[in-house]
């Protein structure tokens, strides 16, 4: 981090107005990255929002070009501000905002989820909660008609995604459901709730539910017949998407050739220490044998969570000790089970303060109820440090050289799953993961990414299968997931549905890994024998969330 305060430029000006501009336009990213000042409402998720926006992100572009870079700061955020807007622009004139449903992260979710990150401490704080609540039916009409307009102009999601989501509302509106559970449980800090603003959240998280019922019978009854029957979106958009989740542009049929050949070789790695662990046993029976193995299991989300703690606290205290510059701010890391049971594994960003810190969060599948530590460490540097949390937070930290969408929004999965893969292979290096049984769970989650770029680009781009019978579908594609990865099937369905729903996502990560090595190498070699791992880890992060091909260019010429 710098220590002098950087003088702002009309670059970093432009740059933050747009933030203000998302925040106010989207609240339910202001409540993610701390501003508050629109807790109470959601933004316009109408086809009239969207193309209001849009033109937003058109006049941005128009006053970023016309502005002139004065240091290599500006020079990375027009660089990188100019990509996202220009990329903005292009998913709305492809109508992609039309077809905006799959089972993890789209307004039907985004909907709800918004509630697990607002401030519960205060009556104040369940006040704004019962407005954001109370404001909910407006969010899905708009939703509704955007989907609508899809339906009426041919453009829509898979059939598949809308009976998923349809299932998940199920689980947001029933009695014991999320809404239900969370106004039930509203319990300030302070006190108790008054009387009339218990009976406004009740009576609103009531109206919530009937207004997710109102999106579950439009998804049964209109968009489900209109629906595609069709998984894949094809290489166009696939190209779009990709192009959005990287911050690169690749060559897909060489990056599913290489993820042919990198799923062999995670393979070939599992095989051999499956034989370390076992000797003579195959991976499966390697697994068979861990799964029995008392000493490495957790009982219990209560167990798991303190465990997870445990791991993470102990990794931030001896990494900052020895390998990274760990600001205190950042050395707060929560480990939290989040209120939903989608089966994700994710990471929330700290407040820009710092108020609310960066949170590592486990959505567990119902019925799950014993974790395999040995499948599990790898995951908790994944998502805390090395990994999601020392990146994240360390540009939210980096105040006096970063603008605020540098530090806020900035990024794309690629850099950030990128990263955190990368540093999963760190902690092997650096013997966190020195038990074979460790490494093992490492691997599974590898070799995990590196089928998912195979299945990916297979079944969106219509790939003929590896078995040669026909092209890559739904059931080729679950049925190559179960063979490829040591998880339940109920998770792994999930998943799935997730690739199929998500396009250009889920290779993101292994893709990501591969181009910070391929940058790491390239640093390397410019430096000779000047290079230091450490220093070009804290110049790579020190840039912040961008694009992959905006990290090469600063790279490039630091």
């Amino acid at each position: 981090m710098t220590d002098a305060q950087r003088t702002p430029t009309p670059i970093d000006t432009i740059a933050d107005a747009w933030v203000d501009t998302l925040a106010e336009r989207r609240p339910t990213l202001a409540t993610y990255i701390g501003r508050f000042e629109y807790n109470d409402r959601f933004g316009d998720y109408s086809p009239d929002g969207s193309e209001e926006l849009a033109d937003q992100a058109r006049a941005t572009k128009a006053a970023l070009q016309n502005a002139d870079a004065v240091d290599a700061v500006d020079e990375v955020t027009k660089m990188d501000l100019g990509r996202e807007l220009d990329l903005h622009v292009e998913l709305h004139e492809a109508q992609t905002h039309l077809r905006d449903l799959n089972v993890i992260a789209s307004p039907a979710q985004d909907i709800r989820a918004v509630f697990d990150l607002m401030p519960t401490a205060t009556v104040d704080d369940w006040s704004t909660i019962s407005t954001r609540l109370k404001a909910l039916p407006g969010a899905i009409d708009g939703y509704i008609a955007t989907l609508r307009e899809g339906i009426a102009r041919g453009v829509v999601p898979a059939e598949r995604q809308v009976r998923e989501v349809v299932t998940q509302i199920a689980r947001y509106t029933s009695d014991t459901g999320f809404f239900a559970s969370f106004v039930g449980e509203a319990a300030p800090d302070e006190g108790q709730l008054p009387a009339s603003l218990a009976r406004d959240l009740d009576a609103h998280a009531g109206a919530a539910r009937v207004a997710y019922n109102d999106l579950a019978a439009f998804l049964s009854n209109e968009l489900k017949p209109a629906a595609g029957q069709t998984d894949g979106v094809g290489r166009d958009l696939y190209g779009l998407f990709s192009r959005g989740f990287l911050g690169a542009e690749i060559d897909l049929d060489e990056t599913y050739e290489w993820g042919v050949q990198e799923l062999a070789r995670m393979v070939a790695e599992q095989e051999s220490i499956a034989n370390e662990i076992l000797p003579g046993a195959s991976v499966e029976e390697a697994v068979a044998f861990l799964e029995k193995d008392e000493s490495r299991k957790l009982h219990g989300t209560a167990a798991l969570q303190e465990w997870m703690q445990r791991t993470s606290d102990r990794a931030v205290e001896e990494l900052g000790r020895s390998h990274f510059d760990i600001p205190q701010p950042i050395r707060r890391l929560e480990c939290m089970i989040a209120p939903t049971n989608e089966g994700g594994i994710y990471y929330s960003g700290p407040t820009d303060d710092f108020s609310r810190p960066g949170r590592m969060w486990w959505s567990v599948p119902e019925g799950v109820d014993s974790f395999d530590t040995w499948r599990e460490l790898t995951t908790v540097y994944h998502e805390g440090v090395p990994g999601h949390h020392l990146q994240i937070a360390q540009a939210v930290y980096n105040r006096a050289e970063l603008n605020s969408w540098r530090r806020l929004l900035a990024g794309t999965s690629g850099h950030a799953e990128g990263w955190a893969l990368y540093a999963e292979r760190l902690m092997e290096q650096l013997g966190y993961l020195d038990d074979p049984a460790d490494r093992l769970g490492m691997l599974d989650g590898q070799r995990m990414r590196a089928a998912r770029v195979v299945l990916d680009i297979g079944v969106h781009l219509g790939k003929p299968r590896l078995d040669g019978e026909g092209t890559w579908d739904h059931d080729y594609a679950l049925a190559f997931m179960l063979r490829n990865v040591n998880m339940s099937e109920q998770f792994v369905r999930f998943e799935v549905n997730r690739y199929l729903g998500w396009p250009g996502q889920a290779p993101a990560y292994k893709v990501g890994q591969r181009i910070w090595e391929q940058v790491r190498d390239e640093y390397q070699e410019r430096a000779g024998e000047r290079f230091s791992m450490k220093e070009f880890h804290k110049r790579a992060l020190d840039i912040g969330g961008v694009g992959l091909d905006t990290l090469r260019a600063a790279l490039a010429s630091a």
